[in-house]
């Protein structure tokens, strides 16, 4: 019991200056893109979304590597250095940004390419950091104890309020400094946490638990798992018999899925154990092909879950931000709001709800993975209908004040009107991404539950760059700066709310689909869920 505190306290620790190194580059970097760098805010989003896209899918390759070959100790090690010689070079690359007077075109493409490789470099390695020391952390809990099954859950919510204190932390320490002090020093300082980040990591290796692999022949799980699909073609033309799985419903097949089950026989009534696939080998490949339906649903949440580090943001710019006298706080930092919302709910959530919930459903986590998701999916739609009606209210004080050509010109209109949608986002995070991030988990294998976390920020991922691809086809149809685009640089003659309405409305046909889906999935009684 001792031990898993000091885990916890070590994972937490980690988490805290990971997300803080993370979100020091990723929370104000729409500003950097259209300040020093000089982008359109529309190309500025479409690049802030194609990164934090490719930031988020990348993890599928670093855990596949943690998961079949290296281990997800080693995984972190090595995407730890990766991560910290990224975040060096793109604070070079902020030092080395001249004055308008002094660029050219040749020192302004060398420090763009310079800039670009630093933040991908960044992006492969939280691709092997993030996955795999969540799923390590996870780990260190059995589950085959009520109790630490129980706790593994609370782990999530817990995890969850540790990113969030980083990002807060990161919001508003690291913006301000990058807009009052200057931007390598903005860069410099995420730098360090992520050097603490792998120094606290390292401490804690002679007391972890380290995963075993399955008893018996160790097999790489993508082939073992990939095998299943191969005999089940295979033996496509053989006539279906009673095998394990069907006398047995409780082993979890699914009815739909019953063609991987002729993995299971052999053909021309061969006994040879080579030809045939064992019933956990069938089962393990039928749950993954059950979370395909749940993981594209998925996607109606995050389109939404996109736009708080690139349009709010723009948005909150044109708004009124001063808060004392001489005081004016940089937009990005309401995104301090998200992290708020999430480390008072968490608690309340975790020691409140749960039990309450628990009660009434003798669930382990009060209520399933998948309401929960569901129910954070809800708020997200509600978010984007909230978030056009207050941009809708903005360029018409723009307009009342005859300062829809004057872009430079403050609105006035207190940034505090976006309150609402920062902290309803919050709200959904807590619900539908921690949900995600139990479910993708326990969902899994148990050898692939780095690869089972990936698939929750690849979904993510998958959003952010659905984002960035809708921005740039809406953009070049409705003429760019040139003529009446959405995402014209001068917002009062922009339609963000128009975004935020189609957002809505593709978050509630997500949501329906989701639905759907959900009432047909089949826990996996591995986990007992």
């Amino acid at each position: 019991m001792e031990c898993r505190m000091v885990h916890n306290r070590i994972f937490s620790g980690v988490e805290v200056a990971e997300r803080f190194a993370y979100y020091g580059i990723a929370s104000n970097l729409i500003s950097y893109l259209t300040g020093p760098l000089g982008q359109s805010t529309a190309v500025a989003a479409a690049n802030v979304n194609a990164w934090s896209g490719i930031s988020s899918i990348l993890p599928v390759l670093g855990a596949f590597v943690a998961d079949a070959f290296l281990g997800r100790y080693r995984t972190i090690i090595i995407a730890s250095l990766i991560y910290v010689l990224g975040m060096s070079l793109l604070t070079l690359s902020a030092l080395l940004v001249p004055s308008t007077s002094e660029s050219t075109n040749v020192t302004t493409s060398m420090l763009n390419l310079l800039f670009f490789f630093s933040l991908y470099l960044v992006a492969i390695g939280q691709s092997g950091h993030k996955p795999c020391v969540q799923a390590f952390g996870a780990d260190q809990f059995d589950e085959k104890d009520t109790k630490e099954k129980r706790d593994r859950s609370s782990f999530f919510n817990w995890w969850y309020l540790s990113m969030s204190a980083g990002i807060c932390l990161a919001i508003v320490v690291v913006v301000y400094i990058q807009e009052a002090v200057g931007w390598a020093l903005g860069f410099g300082i995420p730098c360090v946490f992520m050097v603490i980040s792998l120094v606290l990591f390292v401490l804690g290796r002679r007391s972890y638990r380290y995963s075993k692999s399955r008893q018996g022949k160790e097999t790489n799980p993508f082939t073992r798992i990939g095998r299943v699909f191969l005999v089940a073609f295979k033996n496509r033309r053989l006539s279906q018999v009673q095998t394990e799985l069907e006398a047995n419903p409780s082993q979890g097949s699914q009815e739909k899925l019953r063609f991987l089950n002729k993995a299971l026989l052999a053909p021309h009534a061969s006994t040879e154990e080579d030809n045939v696939c064992s019933v956990s080998d069938v089962e393990d490949a039928t749950a993954l092909v059950g979370l395909i339906p749940v993981w594209l649903t998925t996607l109606g949440y995050a389109l939404p879950y996109a736009q708080y580090m690139t349009f709010f943001t723009k948005q909150g710019a044109t708004l009124e931000r001063t808060i004392f006298p001489g005081v004016k706080i940089p937009s990005a930092s309401l995104q301090v709001l998200i992290g708020i919302a999430i480390v008072l709910f968490v608690p309340i959530y975790d020691r409140v709800l749960v039990p309450i919930s628990r009660s009434i459903t003798k669930d382990p986590c009060g209520i399933t993975t998948l309401k929960r998701i569901g129910t954070g999916m809800v708020l997200a739609t509600l978010t984007m209908v909230v978030a056009a009606l207050v941009e809708s209210k903005r360029i018409q004080t723009a307009k009342e004040y005859g300062l829809i050509d004057e872009a430079e010109t403050t609105v006035p209109m207190s940034i505090w009107w976006l309150v609402p949608q920062y902290l309803m986002l919050g709200l959904a995070d807590v619900l539908t991404l921690v949900g995600m991030q139990e479910f993708f988990y326990s969902q899994v294998p148990t050898e692939l539950r780095s690869i089972g976390l990936a698939l929750y920020l690849s979904a993510l991922g998958v959003g952010s760059l659905l984002s960035s691809l809708l921005v740039s086809v809406i953009d070049l149809v409705t003429g760019g700066d040139a003529g009446n685009s959405w995402f014209n640089s001068n917002l009062n003659r922009a339609h963000l709310d128009y975004f935020y309405w189609l957002l809505a409305v593709i978050s509630a046909v997500g949501l329906s689909v989701f639905l759907f889906v959900s009432k047909s999935y089949i826990y996996r009684r591995v986990d007992g869920v």
